[in-house]
């Protein structure tokens, strides 16, 4: 594999990895059939769209895409029992996840039924006294006071907690991953049962009750009745969706585009209220929903009181979703105070035994358990290796988390060390897992999952390499571009924003802007210039380096973005990396 513009050591020390000549080739047959330009080309390329699917690709419809709910096991039962429920008056709860996915879920469910002039039970186990999922205590509790509860975003690995629900109906829906046996229960609806074709195994929970809701909707139409207009709570599906890290491919693209529009006219409450506080001045992208709504609404489940998220999804009292969005901002700035601490220490505990392994991990005491996910994925970003972070409390029991990179699953892995004993339990989904260990398995435990990782190809890709969609000149960076771009998105998990490379630049403009970013304006020679911002730059060579260039030029690389100032809109580019041309 050629260094792409020869940079096998830029001044990040990365190695900069172009496209193959095959996906050039594709790019090139793409631009002369659909004459569209060449970088949009080399993106579709890299997606896997051919000639003929181009058009459908950047115009995804949500009505082409939807998979029929009754494809999945178990749906028919789930909304006849949750419809009968509604006829009948029953007292419902609904048990979720403290994060963001499950909190969308039970936002998506709570919604609904107020508008069908139902009340519901929110439940939210606390991380830390409860841990993960239903527990017996609580299932026991809510069985004697209701007739039906629906656990989201968990459940399906709870067989005694379902089981202690005596005397109320459960009804599971939940997308991580089976074991062999289901819980004895009205309905398990999971598109990562095993035994499931796997078709749908990228859909978030959220994306699973809504597809529930979407049948309760069509048996209601046969019954000659209406029911609430669920495209109007996409805005929850497309934020579950990204913030859980689900890939952006099939209907997962179409869920989201479509959940943007809705979001973008402000019209639920509590996520208006949480724009605001989050000072969110343009219209919400697939970034603003991983970066600053998904931490937020986190915030409550990690290090504060665990409905917090859920209870400002589903309010539609004003007061109270801006109470509710001020106390969730406050709990996001301490969680990055506890997580800057606990990554300190993890990244030198890791550096210490090898970032090159195939599975990157670190241990501590008192680490807080709503941190470790958050550090884990930071790992993952500086190594690209699938990381798992632990922490211990005075009893010797660690609570992690772990995060993978594509084509690894690491969820079925940490369900395999359960499954023989090296973990207390453990599960999760293909890109995030969740484990509890005893001190005295640690090390067996982690040598174990490297081991399994390593069949799968974790840790076969340099850690440091840098891939590039193409090259670009500067004045081809237009906001036309860009929008043709934005029709290839959303970008996240499985489908990274494009990145490309500027060759031989001359910088005409460097200057550090706060403690440790740096701005920079640059044009091939005599054209047009373009601006970029390059947060974090002088953490290495890179922002020291362009600072004090002295007239040399530079190959630049990083992501197009539009910079809004002063309600003026411009192109900029988001540099994250540069080498000597």
């Amino acid at each position: 594999m050629t260094d792409f513009l020869n940079v096998s050591a830029s001044l990040t020390g990365r190695r900069w990895i172009g496209p193959s000549a095959d996906l050039d080739r594709q790019a090139e047959l793409l631009a002369q059939q659909t004459r569209l330009p060449l970088a949009l080309c080399q993106t579709l390329a890299r997606r896997g769209v051919a000639p003929e699917e181009a058009a459908q690709f950047l115009d995804p419809k949500l009505k082409d895409l939807l998979p029929d709910p009754l494809t999945l096991k178990d749906m028919g039962v789930a909304a006849t029992r949750f419809l009968d429920a509604v006829k009948r008056g029953e007292k419902i709860a609904v048990f979720a996840d403290y994060d963001v996915d499950g909190g969308t879920s039970a936002g998506l469910l709570i919604t609904w039924l107020r508008q069908m002039g139902r009340p519901a039970t929110l439940y939210i186990p606390d991380r830390i006294d409860e841990g993960y999922g239903p527990n017996e205590p609580a299932m026991e509790g809510l069985a004697r006071d209701h007739d039906l509860i629906v656990c989201v975003d968990c459940g399906t690995l709870s067989h005694d907690a379902i089981a202690a629900a005596k005397n109320a109906d459960v009804v599971i829906l939940d997308h991580h991953l089976g074991g062999e046996t289901l819980p004895d229960c009205v309905a398990v609806v999971n598109p990562n049962r095993q035994d499931e074709s796997g078709d749908l195994a990228h859909l978030c929970a959220a994306s699973v009750v809504f597809l529930m809701l979407v049948e309760v909707g069509r048996q209601m139409r046969a019954d000659g009745q209406k029911g609430p207009d669920l495209m109007a709570m996409l805005d929850l599906v497309a934020l579950a969706t990204v913030a859980d890290v689900a890939p952006l491919i099939g209907v997962n693209r179409a869920l989201v585009r479509q959940g943007l529009k809705v979001m973008a006219q402000r019209n639920r409450i509590g996520l208006r209220a949480l724009a605001d506080v989050a000072r969110m001045d343009t219209a919400p992208t697939s970034y603003s929903l991983g970066f600053l709504l998904g931490p937020r609404i986190n915030a409550g489940g990690r290090i504060g009181a665990a409905d917090l998220g859920a209870r400002l999804l589903s309010t539609d009292d004003p007061h109270e979703a801006q109470a509710l969005a001020e106390r969730l901002d406050a709990l996001n700035t301490e969680r990055r105070e506890i997580e800057s601490a606990v990554r300190d220490e993890a990244l030198l505990q890791a550096e210490q035994r090898g970032l090159d392994a195939p599975l990157v991990w670190a241990a501590g005491n008192g680490w807080h358990p709503g941190v470790v996910g958050i550090v884990a994925s930071r790992l993952k970003e500086a190594t690209n290796r699938p990381a798992v972070v632990i922490g211990f409390d005075e009893d010797g029991v660690g609570k992690g988390s772990g995060r993978s990179v594509s084509g690894v699953d690491l969820g079925a892995s940490i369900q395999r060390l359960a499954a023989e004993g090296l973990l207390v339990k453990g599960g999760g989904h293909k890109m995030a897992a969740g484990l509890t260990v005893m001190r005295d398995q640690l090390e067996p435990a982690m040598e174990r999952l490297a081991e399994l990782l390593a069949k799968q190809g974790a840790g076969e890709m340099g850690p440091s390499d840098l891939k590039l969609d193409g090259l670009l000149m500067p004045g081809a960076a237009t906001p036309e571009l860009i929008a043709q771009l934005e029709a290839a998105g959303p970008y996240g998990a499985s489908a990274p924003a494009p990145r490309f490379a500027f060759p031989s630049c001359a910088l005409h403009f460097a200057k550090r802007v706060g403690a440790n970013h740096l701005k920079i304006s640059f044009s091939e020679g005599q054209g047009p210039r373009l601006d970029a911002i390059c947060f974090g730059a002088f953490d290495s060579p890179l922002g020291p380096t362009l600072e004090r260039h002295g007239g040399a030029r530079f190959h630049l690389a990083g992501r197009l973005e539009l910079n809004t100032w002063g309600g003026r809109q411009s192109v900029q580019l988001r540099l994250e990396d540069a080498a000597e041309a």
